[in-house]
C-alpha cells in the first residue's frame, strides 16, 4: 500500500566530507520541500549541493561553490525530486561549522 510521510533530516556541523542528506531506498520517492544552510561558525564559507543520480557517483550540481557569509543562513525551497537510489548530497569547500535542515515527502510506492 502506498504511503506518504511528512519528514526532516537534520545534519549538524557538517564540513568538507560528503553528507549524505537524503540516502534514497529502492520502491520510495523522495519530494524536498525546503533545505536551510545555516553558518555557525562565525566564518564565510562555500558549499555544494548536489544529487547524485541512483548513488552512482557522479554528481549533478544543484549549486557549486555557493557563497554562504558568516552567520548566515540558505534557503533553498524550490522543490527537488528523488528517485529510488537517488542521493541528495552535501559538502562545504574547507572545514567549516555548517548546520543543514532538509524537509521532505517520503512516498512510498
Amino acid at each position: 500500500m502506498a504511503s506518504e510521510l511528512f519528514k526532516v533530516a537534520v545534519k549538524p556541523t557538517c564540513s568538507n566530507s560528503e553528507v549524505k542528506l537524503i540516502d534514497g531506498a529502492s520502491g520510495k520517492t523522495y519530494v524536498v520541500l525546503s533545505i536551510s544552510i545555516c553558518e555557525t561558525a562565525g566564518a564565510a564559507e562555500t558549499f555544494d549541493l548536489y544529487v547524485d543520480d541512483d548513488d552512482g557517483g557522479t554528481d549533478h550540481y544543484i549549486y557549486k561553490t555557493q557563497a554562504l557569509g558568516a552567520n548566515e543562513t540558505f534557503v533553498h525551497n524550490d522543490r527537488i525530486v528523488l528517485e529510488a537510489n537517488d542521493m541528495l548530497g552535501f559538502i562545504t569547500g574547507s572545514a567549516a561549522d555548517v548546520d543543514v535542515v532538509v524537509s521532505y515527502l517520503e512516498q512510498t510506492l
